[in-house]
């Protein structure tokens, strides 16, 4: 006999739920996220492009064992986060890292992290209003962050007067670049809408394309040639199929070293070009490319403000800061350029204008009373053409 009872449906727990992927580093930790994966990580200072990252990989929240936002400096990356929908709980300690383990089942609910209904971490829960809060004290900060970035600078300038000061040491491309217009593309957060608002200015203009690491495998991929592509020593290699398509490779070194990379490109069958500094790859190509003598740089996912280059944490902000005065009045940044460059002059632009010029012409003169009675003979001549064409047509079926 069936039961007439019914089982009550269980709720289910409130929160965020989803499998933990637990990783000291957040670059390491990116490509194993997946959709609804919940991120923990240490991360201090979370920058713009890092919180993209995990939006883009799905991440539903992000657990961080230190200040997501310490107050150094208004960095970029937790409001990013918060309006993305990403649930977001810092400061839970690194006993996290330890307590969670990596593809476990967590649940994160007001601020605790719970492992199997067990809670094993809690901390800081960040939202617009208290994000928004802590970038506004974070600004104070700035004074001691500049106060770094003009040591750092000096110290640079100091190390690297030869290259910066002198252009000595950058290499001959066998790509010609004097007298043209060069684009300089750096993977970064918004390189797809900067790169789509250029597209005019690529097709019109021909522009030799420079692109920074990972970058050239974007553009390969987006239908773009890229002509020279330039790399650092420590970082992954692009395809080859991208490598081998371009007509330069420049690689950064440290002065005096014999890194890895140059055996792996050697393998390839790429022979590239080399300049020994301290100063970051995507500074490296401004300097390369100013030192052919370019008519203007397009800087296609270069940060240029000073939020934005401190917000990076780039260890070469000082070396950003100096390439972009040396590169000075050639700099462009990738997003003015729809704001300057709206395309070329086409023949039917021409045409458009001169029409619009007939027309108003047209009917400047029809107001005139000699215009009046060309219209009227013109109104008769027309109404006499379409008597004529409609007694020939009756006449055809009579």
């Amino acid at each position: 006999m069936r039961s007439s009872v019914q089982k009550r449906p269980v709720e289910a727990p409130p929160g965020t739920i989803g499998t933990a992927r637990v990783q000291r580093r957040t670059h390491d930790l990116l490509a194993r996220l997946r959709p609804g994966d919940i991120a923990v990580v240490d991360h201090l200072d979370m920058d713009r492009r890092t919180a993209q990252a995990l939006v883009d990989a799905g991440a539903v929240a992000v657990v961080d064992t230190v200040a997501i936002i310490s107050g150094r400096y208004p960095n970029l990356g937790p409001q990013l986060l918060v309006e993305a929908g990403v649930e977001v709980v810092d400061g839970v300690g690194t006993v996290a890292l330890g307590a969670i383990a990596d593809g476990a089942e967590v649940r994160v609910h007001e601020g605790a992290v719970y492992v199997d209904d067990v809670e094993v971490a809690r901390g800081r829960v960040l939202d617009a209003v208290s994000v928004a809060d802590a970038m506004e004290r974070a600004r104070s900060g700035l004074a001691t962050q500049l106060a770094a970035l003009t040591h750092n600078s000096t110290e640079l300038l100091r190390r690297e007067q030869d290259l910066l000061l002198h252009g000595l040491g950058v290499p001959r491309l066998a790509t010609p670049i004097a007298g043209r217009p060069v684009v300089v593309v750096a993977g970064d957060y918004d390189q797809d809408s900067e790169l789509a608002g250029v597209r005019v200015f690529l097709r019109e203009q021909g522009p030799v394309i420079v692109a920074v690491g990972a970058a050239a495998d974007g553009l390969r991929r987006a239908g773009v040639r890229v002509d020279v592509v330039v790399l650092d020593a420590d970082d992954e290699l692009p395809t080859a199929a991208s490598l081998r398509a371009a007509r330069d490779v420049v690689v950064r070194i440290d002065r005096g070293s014999t890194p890895a990379i140059l055996e792996q490109l050697d393998r390839l069958g790429v022979r590239p070009a080399l300049i020994e500094s301290a100063v970051a790859p995507a500074d490296a190509a401004l300097v390369v490319a100013d030192a052919a003598d370019p008519t203007v740089i397009v800087a296609v996912g270069l940060r240029g403000t000073l939020a934005e280059l401190l917000d990076s944490q780039r260890p070469g902000v000082a070396s950003a800061f100096l390439t972009r005065l040396k590169v000075g009045p050639r700099l462009v940044d990738g997003a003015a350029v729809p704001l300057l460059y709206s395309g070329r002059v086409r023949p039917w632009h021409l045409l458009v204008v001169m029409l619009a010029g007939l027309v108003a012409l047209a009917a400047a003169i029809s107001v005139t009373p000699v215009g009046h009675e060309w219209a009227q003979q013109w109104s008769q001549s027309l109404a006499d053409a379409c008597s004529d064409l409609y007694d020939q047509a009756l006449g055809l079926f009579r």
